[in-house]
């Protein structure tokens, strides 16, 4: 990713890409609320959707105050973390006069919104049980001890007088849009957080299908259409890499789209439209880190394959006996772990400046990218769970049993999705676990 204070006299239609790069990015956070929230049970709509706009909401005022200075401030040493009041509440940002501070000042809100649709990924790993008053505050605690080191590791390039981030400064990693801060981070922590929380009620024995798929397909269209200000947006320019990464963007989510259909389609003998849905985010998930790195052909390959390999790896979670909900482990984690890894074998020099196995470069680059991606893993994965485990025992993490198997919608929200038979108003019995509505 290219830093914005590296332009230093920036031009107005970048800075007006950037601005509807930004605008695009915002659209992921209805389009990941209409995709989660047709695929749970009717009974946790809104808290699902609740959630997602709920983490807009808490990242953005954190990242305002105290993310942005901690991601891309200054770095304190070693490329661990930034300078965490250099652009406490963007002050600094506001007061410069000269046209690059501006451009800053947008730069910094389109990375705030990489924060929060991050941690709106983690949700999919643990609806229908959780406490929403304690996902917002797991939300804010999460974006500055987990998402804001993360993403200095591996976006900040530092300037001539300080270092930038270990893994792409020491370790020499490349992530041109978030494989690690985003798609392996956030995969991380749906695992750890899906284990500590434990199983939903029912998991493995009863049926818990998406109960409109109508929405997770209108979801994952609106995914697509702003996942090109995420990954093009990212070249911080119109120009001819925001070209190449537009269309690599283009290619994997319909090479996912297609591999998964066909993995369906001899497996099951059919092919879904949920699996539809599903291929498409799989092949955006494993383009973003590698958008930058790979040709159109390369970038078709990386989808297929994430398609393929995240089809087979969203039953993963029966087998081992873990309940990541809506498969943030098996379309995320996987596919951003294929993602960092094929740059190793498919990164083009021409695009580049760097050649992986497959075009004669060795095994150089594969090691930084498997390197890059387990440690992004291992942290987020500790880091989570510690963070999970604290907040379950002093706030309470997961709802009553009784209000679990009751729904989440009518309990902490006190509303329902769907009014279908309308009772004039009065407010539903809550069950025994729930005598009040309760966060």
């Amino acid at each position: 990713m290219i830093h914005a204070s590296t332009v230093a006299t920036p031009d107005t239609g970048d800075t007006a890409w950037l601005l509807t790069s930004a605008a695009l990015v915002l659209l992921m956070v209805p389009g990941l609320a209409l995709f989660y929230g047709g695929m749970v049970r009717v009974k946790s709509v809104l808290n699902m959707m609740m959630m997602v706009f709920g983490a807009l909401a808490v990242v953005m005022v954190v990242w305002l105050l105290l993310g942005y200075s901690l991601a891309f401030g200054h770095d304190l040493g070693h490329g661990l973390i930034g300078d965490p009041t250099q652009y406490a509440g963007f002050s600094s940002l506001v007061d410069a006069q000269d046209g690059a501070a501006y451009e800053e000042m947008v730069f910094a809100a389109f990375q705030g919104l990489f924060a929060a649709i991050t941690v709106g990924l983690i949700a999919g790993a643990i609806a229908d049980r959780a406490r929403f008053g304690t996902w917002m505050v797991f939300s804010g605690l999460w974006t500055l001890l987990v998402y804001a080191p993360v993403a200095h590791w591996i976006f900040y390039l530092g300037d001539s007088s300080h270092a930038g981030g270990w893994l792409v400064d020491k370790v020499g990693a490349l992530d041109f849009a978030g494989g690690t801060a985003v798609e392996i981070n956030s995969g991380a922590a749906g695992f750890a957080a899906a284990i500590v929380l434990g199983k939903r009620i029912g998991f493995g024995k009863d049926p818990m299908k998406p109960h409109n798929l109508t929405l997770t397909m209108i979801g994952a269209g609106l995914l697509w259409f702003g996942w090109f200000g995420f990954n093009a947006g990212s070249a911080l320019a119109a120009n001819h890499t925001a070209a190449i990464v537009f269309v690599n963007t283009l290619m994997a989510g319909c090479a996912g789209l297609l591999a998964w259909s066909l993995v369906e389609r001899v497996r099951d003998g059919h092919a879904t439209s949920f699996g539809a849905a599903s291929g498409v985010v799989a092949g955006l998930v494993a383009i973003t880190p590698s958008c930058g790195s790979v040709s159109p052909i390369g970038a078709t390959l990386v989808g297929t394959v994430a398609g393929a390999v995240c089809a087979v790896a969203v039953g993963w979670k029966h087998h081992f006996g873990y309940d990541d909900s809506l498969d943030v482990v098996g379309v995320h984690l996987v596919g951003g772990l294929v993602g960092m890894t094929l740059i190793g074998l498919l990164a083009n020099a021409d695009v580049v400046g760097v050649d992986g196995l497959f075009y004669g470069g060795g095994l150089d680059q594969l090691w930084r990218q498997v390197v890059a991606a387990l440690v992004t893993f291992a942290f987020s994965g500790l880091m989570t769970a510690a963070l999970v485990r604290i907040l379950d025992t002093t706030m309470g993490f997961r709802v009553h049993a009784d209000d679990e198997s009751l729904g989440v919608d009518l309990v902490i929200h006190a509303e329902a999705a769907y009014d279908l038979h309308p009772t004039g108003g009065a407010r539903p019995h809550l069950g025994p676990g729930s005598g009040t509505l309760h966060f």
